[in-house]
């Protein structure tokens, strides 16, 4: 039985919201090559972030990942919300400019991140309840 709250676990025993917030780690410490081993050989991304882009394999990863790292915003990385899906992990977070975006990711059967898929992200505003009228 699929348990969707659950953390998911790769066929090698991997915990993917684990991954991902190496991933998130990494991203924090500009740190490109850790960032990068995260993923597999064969990974792709697509960024509906800068006009929806694609990018595949680790060297096109890199020139993805290089230009984020070395140049952002003071709030970048920030985690917002990270949960597991029937897909691997949703995470939404900060992006090097230190905008909301919402990245998904898949992975593959060794626990290596196989795709991603990010695109910007509005989260929902906070409802500030009146207080209730004192009775008459």
């Amino acid at each position: 039985m699929d348990m969707p709250n659950l953390p998911k676990e790769t066929d090698k025993g991997v915990d993917q919201v684990a991954v991902v917030v190496d991933w998130l780690d990494a991203c924090r410490r500009h740190d490109l090559g850790p960032l990068l081993d995260l993923y597999a050989a064969d990974a792709s991304l697509e960024c509906a972030c800068d006009g929806g882009n694609t990018y595949a394999g680790r060297a096109a990863l890199e020139s993805y990942w290089r230009p984020r790292l070395e140049a952002f915003s003071p709030d970048a990385f920030g985690l917002e919300e990270i949960a597991p899906s029937s897909d691997g992990v949703v995470l939404d977070y900060l992006n090097s400019e230190g905008k909301p975006v919402r990245i998904v990711f898949s992975f593959d059967s060794a626990g290596k991140i196989l795709q991603t898929r990010c695109g910007p992200f509005a989260p929902a505003p906070v409802l500030k309840t009146r207080p209730s009228a004192p009775a008459a």
